[in-house]
């Protein structure tokens, strides 16, 4: 893995530990940024929501690649995407990768986080 984007993963994930406690994983900080991505706040949501939650994170993440598209939102105000193109054949540490490239990508882009490996 490109020892860059570890390091700034792990700075991330440092600052989200800051704001919500210790033992961030990469559920956890999907879960938070599909949350946000939904624009509701934090509620008790139902397995299923939770799911939901999460692809609505993935989804999020993965537009900027070309592999969503963000169409609308429902009249519960759900975000939804269609997908543009399957993801090639990866392995899990490659998937693992693209994930945390793209977690880095978001906080920086909505400047929730400061990344730089020394912050």
């Amino acid at each position: 893995m490109d020892h860059d984007v570890e390091l700034r993963f792990q700075n991330v994930k440092k600052e989200l530990e800051k704001e919500f406690g210790e033992g961030m994983d990469m559920q956890a900080i999907l879960f938070l940024i599909g949350v946000n991505e939904l624009g509701i706040g934090y509620k008790d949501f139902s397995k299923s929501e939770k799911n939901d939650v999460l692809h609505i994170a993935i989804c999020t993440l993965l537009e900027p690649y070309g592999y969503y598209k963000y169409t609308h939102r429902d009249a519960e105000n759900w975000p939804h995407f269609d997908l543009v193109k399957e993801l090639p054949p990866i392995n899990d540490r490659e998937q693992q990768h693209l994930m945390k490239e793209a977690v880095i990508a978001y906080f920086v882009q909505n400047e929730y986080v400061d990344v730089t490996p020394n912050a």
